[in-house]
């Protein structure tokens, strides 16, 4: 093999490493979630973390326990629009921002509302859709801060 060759496998190899490095530590901690704590409540969560997750949501599900959730993970913070298609219960909606601190919440959203979309007027990276009654049983707030635990 020529030095230039090797030089350029050498840049590729560098390439690829440091590309799976970089892929690999954005984030590996929020592939483990299995739970999150807010309000002094521990709830199990099942993750949204791509586009058809997302989309499918909690539609799939005949119900929700009061100690579950599922939580959506977006790759990017916006106002993130959700609506209540196919659902088959209601539900509270809880939009977090980067700093896992409470931006929105919409309470007893209600699966007859589609096709009403609800959305926050503030940025979110993170949404927590729980069961109705959750939030106002919890007193939860704006700027209320979620812990996610592994």
């Amino acid at each position: 093999m020529s030095k230039k060759n090797l030089a350029s496998f050498a840049i590729v190899l560098i390439f690829i490493l440091v590309s799976y490095h970089f892929f690999n530590s954005q984030g590996p901690s929020l592939r483990k979630i299995e739970y999150v704590k807010l309000a002094g409540v521990v709830i199990k969560v099942e993750l949204a973390k791509t586009p058809a997750e997302q989309e499918l949501g909690l539609s799939a599900r005949q119900d929700l326990a009061e100690n579950e959730g599922m939580l959506f993970i977006f790759a990017e913070s916006r106002q993130h629009p959700f609506w209540m298609k196919d659902m088959k219960f209601p539900i509270d909606i809880i939009w977090l921002n980067e700093n896992m601190s409470i931006v929105y919440i919409k309470k007893d959203a209600r699966p007859e509302s589609y096709p009403k979309i609800y959305s926050p007027d503030k940025d979110s990276k993170y949404v927590l859709e729980v069961v109705s009654g959750f939030a106002e049983k919890h007193a939860l707030k704006i700027g209320d801060k979620i812990e996610f635990i592994h």
